[in-house]
C-alpha cells in the first residue's frame, strides 16, 4: 500500500512516448501533459516536449524550494535585467499567459503539481517540496490564476508522483513548520496533535523519538480544500518515488541528484474553441 489516503487509480493512465512510460491524469485530459519517469533521464524539457506537442515554447525556472511563481513574460524580464547570474531565474512555479506555452518542473521526491483552467486554457507547473509547501506555494500560484481572471471552480489539479508519507521521516520541527501552513494560529503541540488525528492524517507516527512521517501531498490537499477547491477537482497519483525504484528517482533513497520532469501545455480558452 503506497498511500494512506484514498486516490483513484482510474484517474491515472500510463502512456508511452518514444518507447518509454509517462503518466497522465484524466482531470487534465484537455491538455497535453505528462509526469515523466526516470526512463527519460537526462533529457531536458526542450527535448521532452517532442513527446507531448513538438515545436511548443518551453518555460522553466531554477528551482530553489521557495514560493515564487513567474509567467513567461516575467521570466524573460528577469533574464533581460540580469537580476541573477544563473541562466534561469529562481522560482518554483510557472504560470502561462498564452496558448501553446509549455511549463515544466523537476522533482525527485518533492511533489510536482500541474494545474489547468478549463475556461481560459491557462496552466501552471509547480515544484512543491516541504519547504515550498510550508510557504504555501500552491495556494500562492492559485492566487495568481485568480488575479489573471480565473475562477476556483474552473481549476483542475493533479499532484504527481512524490515520496509517500509512510516512508518520509522528518523532524517534529519540520512537521510543525509545514503544519503551520494549514493551522497558522495553533501552537506547535496543537498542530502535531490536531493534524495527526484527521481521518487521513498528513502526519504519521515514527518509532524514533522526535521524528514523524510527513505526507507533503496531503498537506497540499488540505491547503487546497481550505481555499474552497473541492476533492473532485484534485487527483493524487498512486505512486511513491521512494518505493518504486523501477519508475522514479528518489533523492531520499539514493542521495543522487537525478530528476524526472513534469510538464503541461496551455491551450485556447473554452470560449475561443469552435
Amino acid at each position: 500500500m503506497l498511500l494512506a489516503y484514498p486516490t483513484s487509480t482510474e484517474q491515472w493512465q500510463w502512456q508511452e512516448g518514444q518507447g518509454m512510460p509517462y503518466l497522465t491524469c484524466t482531470l487534465l485530459q484537455d491538455w497535453h501533459h505528462g509526469f515523466f519517469t526516470q526512463d527519460f533521464y537526462p533529457r531536458p524539457p526542450e527535448s521532452l516536449i517532442a513527446v507531448l506537442q513538438p515545436q511548443t515554447a518551453v518555460f522553466r525556472v531554477k528551482q530553489v524550494h521557495g514560493d515564487r511563481c513567474l509567467t513567461p513574460t516575467e521570466i524573460h524580464h528577469v533574464m533581460q535585467l540580469g537580476e541573477t547570474e544563473e541562466i534561469l531565474p529562481p522560482a518554483d512555479a510557472v504560470l502561462t499567459e498564452s496558448p501553446h506555452q509549455s511549463v515544466w518542473v523537476a522533482s525527485a521526491d518533492c511533489t510536482p503539481v500541474l494545474i489547468g483552467d478549463r475556461r481560459t486554457g491557462r496552466v501552471a507547473a509547480i515544484h512543491a517540496g516541504w519547504r515550498g509547501t510550508a510557504q504555501r506555494i500552491v495556494p500562492k500560484t492559485i492566487d495568481r490564476f485568480l488575479t489573471l481572471g480565473s475562477q476556483l471552480a474552473d481549476l483542475s489539479i493533479a499532484l504527481g508522483p512524490a515520496i509517500a508519507g509512510e516512508v518520509y521521516q522528518v523532524t517534529e520541527e519540520v512537521a510543525v513548520q509545514v503544519g503551520q501552513s494549514v493551522l497558522p494560529d495553533e501552537a506547535a503541540g496543537g498542530i502535531l496533535d490536531t493534524l495527526s488525528h484527521l481521518e487521513h492524517p498528513p502526519f504519521l507516527p515514527d518509532e524514533e523519538s522526535g521524528k514523524v512521517r510527513l505526507d507533503v501531498r496531503r498537506i497540499n490537499v488540505l491547503q487546497l480544500l481550505d481555499l474552497g477547491i473541492t476533492s473532485e477537482q484534485m487527483a493524487i497519483a498512486p505512486c511513491c518515488t521512494y518505493q518504486q525504484p523501477e519508475r522514479f528517482f528518489s533523492y531520499r533513497r539514493t542521495q543522487e541528484k537525478k530528476v524526472q520532469w513534469s510538464g503541461i501545455i496551455s491551450r485556447s480558452g473554452a470560449s475561443l474553441v469552435l
